[in-house]
């Protein structure tokens, strides 16, 4: 019994140790939630919705070796009651993966795969997040059964429908990237979302190895978006890691959502940031469109020449653009110096009157040796941008 009591003593001496040595203090922003990097769970895909009644709700999966990623991902669901100042966790979601949380006719809803590459779910919540109902089949949230890709997302109504873009995995190249396929999903404003074929899906757009000179990686991450003349686009990220100029691609997505069309000659454009995941939501009071997106510096250009630009993440900055062609940049939100082990990514972000709220999945010093590199985030963090239309 006394060699048991000492294991005990030394046991929870160690967790008192780890305990004191934990410090989040130099984290920007508020943290949500935090995954050491000795778990082998990483945060991943960041979500935000604010609620009827103004609560804040936010949701991240879990990636990495020890997580169930390629099985039957896990989801986490918290609310913030005061404006993002604390956060509490709700409910933990089995099958829910690269998911996004939308408010649509009052009703909280999620939308993504089940599982890296897996079927697309969508459930919602009547009571703010804490209960779901549990997609089993064509009937109540199996939307569509095979192998796709996504992250979390704008879901944007236009003309009657709401609108969701996604990507197929299954590209006859079975590689990141090149498997991956550009389509929209959409379904009209009053429909059951939960039933199958409420929705439509667009014509599949697979990798063309002609694209960029033979240069063009793939596309993925995309974002439904409509331009000042009615025209709903699809805005991907782009794989080409022939240059650190980044660049973005945009589909065109016919009225009715059946048809997808690119011009490579057109369709790419130049786009700080846009090897990264990025989010693009209009304003209609400045008449602009805004995106937080993961840009290069000049300076850390010229040290990283060569590189894969999608594996430097240390800067997200705000930008606006009057015509989703040209962007300026407005303000530098978020910066690292160092690039290996420190990143802000997966920014999900919406209006919220005169201010910007976004949430970041985030890869800092925690005082355990950090996050296990700058993707493998051990953060779950909340931001604001405060009176977002006045930045010069």
């Amino acid at each position: 019994m006394k060699i048991v009591a000492i294991l005990i003593t030394v046991l929870l001496s160690g967790f008192s140790l780890a305990a004191q040595q934990f410090d989040d203090s130099k984290v920007p922003g508020v943290v949500v939630t935090y995954s050491p990097a000795s778990s082998g769970k990483y945060i991943g895909s960041p979500s935000l919705a604010i609620l009827p009644n103004g609560d804040y709700v936010a949701s991240h999966d879990f990636f990495g070796p020890e997580s169930n990623e390629h099985k039957r991902a896990t989801s986490k669901i918290y609310t913030s009651s005061n404006k993002g100042k604390s956060w509490k966790e709700i409910a933990e979601i089995d099958g829910a993966f690269w998911s996004k949380l939308f408010v649509h006719q009052g009703t909280l809803w999620l939308i993504g795969p089940d599982r890296h590459h897996g079927n697309t779910l969508v459930r919602h919540s009547d009571d703010g997040g804490k209960t779901w109902t549990k997609p089993t089949n064509s009937s109540n949230g199996l939307i569509l059964e095979g192998e796709y890709h996504c992250a979390p997302m704008p879901i944007i109504e236009h003309n009657g429908r709401i609108w969701r873009a996604m990507e197929s995995a299954m590209g006859p190249i079975k590689k990141w990237g090149k498997r991956y396929g550009a389509f929209m999903l959409s379904a009209p404003v009053d429909a059951d979302l939960l039933q199958a074929d409420s929705w439509t899906s667009s014509n599949i757009l697979y990798y063309d190895s002609t694209f960029l000179d033979g240069n063009f990686g793939g596309w993925l991450e995309g974002n439904a978006v409509v331009d000042k003349e009615g025209q709903i686009w699809d805005m991907l990220r782009v794989d080409d890691r022939s240059t650190l100029e980044e660049k973005a691609a945009r589909v065109k997505i016919s009225a009715d959502g059946k048809k997808a069309t690119f011009d490579p000659a057109t369709g790419f454009i130049s786009f700080p940031g846009g090897s990264k995941k990025f989010t693009i939501r209009y304003d209609e009071k400045s008449d602009l469109y805004w995106t937080i997106a993961n840009v290069i510096p000049e300076s850390v250009k010229k040290e990283n020449k060569g590189k894969n630009p999608a594996s430097i993440r240390n800067t997200q900055a705000l930008f606006s653009s009057p015509d989703l062609i040209n962007w300026e940049q407005k303000k530098v939100l978020l910066q690292h110096e160092d690039v290996k082990k420190h990143g802000f990514q997966y920014l999900d972000w919406v209006f919220n009157g005169k201010d910007i709220l976004f949430l970041s999945r985030t890869a800092y010093d925690d005082g355990v040796g950090g996050a296990h590199n700058n993707h493998d985030a051990n953060f779950l963090t909340f931001h604001k941008i405060k009176k977002f239309r006045k930045i010069k």
